[in-house]
């Protein structure tokens, strides 16, 4: 449940809460943003903001110059800490791991100044990074904090957050490959998903690249790759496989600031899927088949509020 001060009361302490939720909406796209880059789970996410939330409300906030500063550094670090946690979980976790889609047809940069560490691929080249790493990188790339801000968030030297900064941008730029614009993107996945209904698989193959990976995250799902599919033939023999397909509905929809599959079944969300391309071709496949993570998908569209009972 939203926690909202009652129109009618005129107390100064209720006057100080409306004005504690009113610069907390402000800014809670913002916070929701940090949170999602750092973690690559909605949920996880939306928990860090909710703490947020809670301390936003418990401080003398007669003394905080800047909100946004206080609330930027509070999701920051909560994030990390859950960053930290969560590398011990997924450790024990079945198959590969993918972050979470977010839906992002109402809010396309989830209240950040750039769509900069949003698409699937990129959040999952971060995972590499340390949770540090990653929120430097993050705040800097995606939010365009100065660096004196970030090393005040991250209580490290100016010196050592540079250097943080240039060393996770060196790596990402290992990993990463150069990308097709969003509408080619789009064309792609459409082509893609109707050569995968129809099984044309020399179609497919064409689209392909030799050293194309497919990833699927089911965290152990009965039917579900747990490991990495590599190459054209193989990966073009799986995604047409009848049972994924027989009866389902995918749609074309909003995720992560650019274009994903979701796949439907009798109305039930089954799967989502994006794919990774360059000039030559789709390279990286990524499938999400865990009904947690799905929901949580569904559930990010209608994501707003200021928080929740």
């Amino acid at each position: 449940m939203d926690l909202e001060p009652s129109p009618t009361t005129t107390s100064p302490e209720a006057g100080d809460l409306e004005e504690a939720v009113s610069v907390f909406v402000r800014h809670r796209n913002r916070l929701f943003g940090i949170a999602y880059r750092v973690l690559g789970s909605a949920v996880e996410a939306e928990d860090v903001v909710q703490e947020v939330w809670v301390r936003w409300q418990k401080t003398d906030r007669s003394v905080v110059l800047s909100p946004v500063a206080f609330l930027s550094s509070a999701t920051t670090r909560l994030a990390i800490n859950v960053a930290q946690s969560a590398r011990v979980r997924r450790e024990t976790y079945i198959g590969p791991w993918l972050p979470e889609p977010v839906d992002t047809s109402a809010d396309p940069e989830l209240g950040a100044q750039r769509a900069e560490a949003l698409e699937m691929a990129l959040l999952l080249v971060l995972e590499r990074l340390s949770p540090a790493e990653r929120a430097a990188y993050v705040l800097r790339e995606a939010f365009d904090y100065a660096y004196p801000e970030i090393a005040e968030i991250l209580q490290l030297s100016l010196v050592n957050v540079r250097k943080i900064v240039s060393r996770a941008r060196k790596h990402l730029s290992e990993e990463q490959r150069g990308s097709v614009d969003a509408a080619e993107h789009r064309r792609l996945l459409s082509v893609f998903v109707a050569a995968a209904q129809t099984g044309d698989v020399a179609s497919l193959e064409a689209l392909l690249t030799p050293g194309i990976v497919s990833l699927s995250d089911g965290n152990g799902m009965r039917g579900c790759a747990r490991i990495p599919v590599l190459g054209r033939a193989r990966v073009a023999k799986m995604v047409t496989y009848p049972r994924l397909w027989r009866g389902a509905e995918p749609r074309l929809v909003d995720a992560n600031g650019s274009t994903g599959v979701l796949v439907q079944r009798d109305g039930q969300a089954i799967a989502f899927m994006t794919l990774a391309a360059s000039e030559e071709g789709v390279h990286q496949l990524m499938w999400v088949f865990s009904p947690s993570k799905i929901a949580a998908f569904i559930d990010s569209g209608s994501r707003n509020g200021v928080c929740r009972d």
